[in-house]
């Protein structure tokens, strides 16, 4: 017997469009692990760039917010601009919004999702079936982290938490690295705090290495932001309120607008509470791009050129890749390859109606996968209130 709906997903966003589905009265059922990607590919003391007010999973039931959590459960209080969410607390959080509204939680692998006459044939790690009628894809940052096509070459069998180079999604601890030199690639706010997470945690140098030619930037304080211009949970500007609050106007954009919004818009910088943290105890070689990466004797080593020609070469113990996520729908290998096949892409993204389907009738996607159809907010907690109602609202219309 055919489920109405598939979630497949259990993070911010698949427990937020659970939590719509089911308020519209459509059997759901959800699969995955409670806050995975933000429990295992987070730093532990991480902090969130958002404010408070921007970390809220958005749901249909009162009571369910961030500030509610905190009420709840004695945590915080979180409630100012000045205050810093702990990754720790965000993930507790998101576990009491899941047990509180998804308690049936399924929390195995799908293993493959495939089209069939009637709709959808999911198969899970269990062993078990099931067949859907609409499938939403909410995975978050599951397979999409990006590493530079230099540093790729050089480890041939993919970057490891324990080898020459990884990738900042690989590390919960970051202490693995005290007592090595370690250089990190990035200039957002994820290289920047992991530089300083490794710092504190005792590493014996930290290097970033930054393409761009200016120095490393962080954004302003509260009290420092512009007054005169929108807020937007980003900081104080027409362009991040426009995106922030109009993400539907934003799949009218031309494709080459909308790649390079989703790519530059919000970065690369560090959040302003990082800047203290950073300054005298972060090496920083700025202007310079990798040409080719090399592992010798067990340690990496990174030749490096700027636009005036100059080079030179740096080796460290390790080389930490904190270049971010992009979407790429042949990482998500759970769906079939003729299913693949049939979705068409736009701007690095499938391309999506206003209610988040694709393509392939039935299918759905939400999150970071949205984010070249809706734009940079759907990278963030805060998206899941543009995303999930809409996206319940055309489910609903379809199969309810």
């Amino acid at each position: 017997m055919n489920t109405p709906v598939a979630v497949v997903g259990a993070g911010p966003y698949g427990l937020s469009a659970a939590a719509h589905l089911r308020a519209r009265g459509l059997p759901v059922r959800v699969f995955g692990q409670p806050m995975v990607s933000w429990r295992a590919q987070m730093p532990a003391g991480m902090l969130l760039t958002s404010t408070p007010a921007a970390s809220s999973i958005d749901v249909p039931q009162p009571g369910h917010g961030l500030g509610d959590f905190c009420a709840a459960t004695g945590e915080g209080p979180y409630e100012s601009d000045w205050d810093l969410v702990p990754v720790e607390s965000f993930v507790r959080y998101g576990q009491w919004v899941q047990q509180r509204l998804v308690p049936d939680l399924e929390q195995v692998r799908v293993v493959s999702v495939d089209r069939r006459a009637d709709g959808f044939e999911l198969k899970l790690d269990s062993g078990e079936q099931v067949g859907a009628r609409a499938v939403v894809v909410a995975t978050g940052l599951s397979g999409l982290a990006q590493l530079p096509p230099e540093l790729a070459a050089a480890i041939p069998d993919g970057p490891s938490a324990t080898g020459p180079v990884s990738h900042s999604s690989q590390h919960h601890d970051l202490a693995a690295l005290a007592g090595r030199s370690v250089v990190v690639i990035g200039a957002g706010q994820s290289a920047l705090e992991s530089a300083v997470l490794l710092a504190e945690a005792g590493a014996e140098s930290v290097r970033v290495v930054a393409r761009g030619p200016g120095a490393v930037g962080f954004g302003a304080p509260p009290d420092r932001q512009p007054r005169l211009r929108p807020s937007s949970p980003f900081g104080n500007a027409w362009s991040l309120y426009a995106l922030s609050h109009h993400a539907g106007a934003f799949r009218r954009l031309p494709v080459p607008a909308r790649r390079y919004l989703v790519r530059r818009v919000l970065g690369p910088r560090g959040a302003w509470w990082l800047r203290d943290r950073f300054t005298g105890r972060v090496q920083v070689t700025q202007g310079r791009r990798i040409v080719r990466a090399t592992v010798r004797d067990g340690r990496p080593v990174l030749a490096l050129r700027g636009a005036d020609g100059q080079g030179g070469e740096l080796v460290a113990d390790h080389v930490l890749a904190a270049t971010g996520y992009r979407m790429d729908l042949a990482a998500l290998d759970f769906l079939g390859q003729g299913l693949r096949t049939g979705i068409v892409t736009r701007a690095g993204g499938p391309l999506l109606t206003a209610g988040f389907r694709s393509s392939v009738p039935g299918l759905y996607f939400t999150g970071l996968p949205a984010a070249a159809s809706f734009g940079p907010v759907l990278r963030f907690v805060c998206g899941t209130e543009f995303a999930s109602p809409r996206l319940a609202r055309a489910v609903a219309r379809a199969y309810g």
